[in-house]
């Protein structure tokens, strides 16, 4: 649900039910992403900590605030505050979370396939020792067939 402003779309709050901070930190990281990649510098950072609200205000070309809360621990939604430097604040979000499900995806692959390398390299052990401990069976058993041939008196 989205609450914001009729004359300046620049700006809005959004509600996701449902949620909690996994979602939403997520989100607030992407929609301020773009200061990951640029020089970090303590001047251009506010954090504000109020009681289970967790906002980060960052510089960025396209947000000039990014923040969530939780209302209350017992409800289940998560209210997201974006604040644009003048593109739509829904269409920033959107941008934001369609950015988070492509990297989502990419480590999703990523896991995939080392879970799916690690099964083959398994596999591959697996069968080297399974070789390797039928040519001990099969050197025990050679001795103790050399040993029953051989002619041993007996008193």
């Amino acid at each position: 649900m989205e609450h914001g402003s009729f004359t300046n779309d620049s700006f809005a709050s959004f509600t996701l039910a449902e949620e909690d901070h996994t979602l939403a930190n997520a989100v607030r990281f992407m929609l301020n992403q773009e200061l990951v990649n640029a020089v970090f510098d303590l001047d251009l950072v506010s954090v504000y900590v109020v009681t289970n609200h967790y906002y980060l205000q960052l510089y960025s070309p396209r947000v000039t605030f990014a923040g969530y809360s939780i209302p209350h621990p017992s409800l289940e939604c998560v209210n997201v505050r974006v604040q644009t430097t003048g593109d739509p604040a829904r269409e920033v979000l959107k941008d934001a979370c369609q950015e988070l499900m492509l990297m989502n995806r990419h480590v999703r692959s990523v896991f995939d396939k080392a879970v799916s390398e690690f099964k083959v390299e398994q596999a591959r052990l697996a069968a080297e020792e399974e070789k390797k401990k039928k040519a001990e069976e099969e050197e025990l058993k050679k001795q103790r067939d050399l040993l029953a041939s051989m002619d041993i008196e007996s008193d």
